[in-house]
């Protein structure tokens, strides 16, 4: 819904092959093969618990690890789609990553990302520090520092760029936690997204925080408790940007 059910945004046309790295449930390799029965699409992710059972016969998911230097052929791909893999991707690996995404894309192709980034913003600037959300934001960053850079999305432009590809342009969207915009159209994105708000502030975060920042869990839960008020409190109007 927040991208108004555009799966692809480059124009492209009759698209032979596209691959979908961090394909995760398998939802938007599903809807890019319904929607183009000619194309073939290959998914990729490391968990294969994710993968759905009922496949369109143009859609191959595999497993694997995107760390690993790709082992597709160069300039093979109309399409290459990474999606929401910040937390997966090794700090250390995003220019050879980002490289890799380039060299199997065919000249004249294109490559989509789209990353969230974690740190907890408010449309009318009334989110403080003090605020739960900001504090889950901070240790959530904090906690894989070392490992993993959870606020690529800002760099992206620039390290495509980099890679070689031309005519890169970049967004920010707003991702609302909750229901708080005045247009129907956000309102409702927001009060869609709620449901995975609540579940993405535990889900994320438990490990981290209590196994890497050695946090006690009732202090856990109750920052999650107070971080889900806070996304539910329309008047701080808070959003992840995308």
């Amino acid at each position: 819904m927040i991208f108004d059910n555009r799966l692809i945004f480059p124009p492209i046309n009759h698209p032979r092959r596209i691959l979908d790295c961090g394909c995760g449930g398998g939802n938007w390799a599903v809807e890019v093969a319904e929607r183009y029965p000619s194309t073939q699409v290959i998914g990729v992710d490391i968990s294969p618990h994710l993968q759905p059972l009922d496949l369109p016969d143009n859609l191959w998911l595999q497993i694997d690890d995107l760390n690993r230097s790709f082992t597709f052929p160069s300039r093979h791909f109309d399409l290459v789609h990474s999606r929401l893999v910040a937390s997966g991707i090794n700090r250390s690996r995003w220019t050879s990553y980002i490289r890799d995404l380039v060299r199997v894309t065919k000249r004249g192709g294109w490559v989509q990302m789209i990353e969230l980034n974690y740190n907890t913003q408010s449309d009318n600037g009334s989110l403080t520090d003090q605020h739960a959300l900001r504090e889950w934001s901070r240790r959530y960053i904090r906690s894989l520092e070392d490992l993993k850079d959870l606020r690529i999305g800002s760099r992206l432009g620039s390290l495509m760029t980099a890679a070689g590809l031309v005519e890169v342009d970049t967004t920010m969207i707003q991702l609302p936690l909750s229901a708080w915009a005045r247009d129907s159209r956000t309102r409702q994105i927001g009060a869609s997204n709620r449901p995975n708000v609540h579940q993405l502030l535990e889900s994320v975060a438990l490990y981290p925080f209590t196994q890497r920042l050695h946090m006690p869990e009732e202090d856990f839960w109750d920052l999650i408790s107070r971080a889900r008020a806070e996304a539910d409190d329309l008047s701080l109007k808070a959003y992840f940007p995308l």
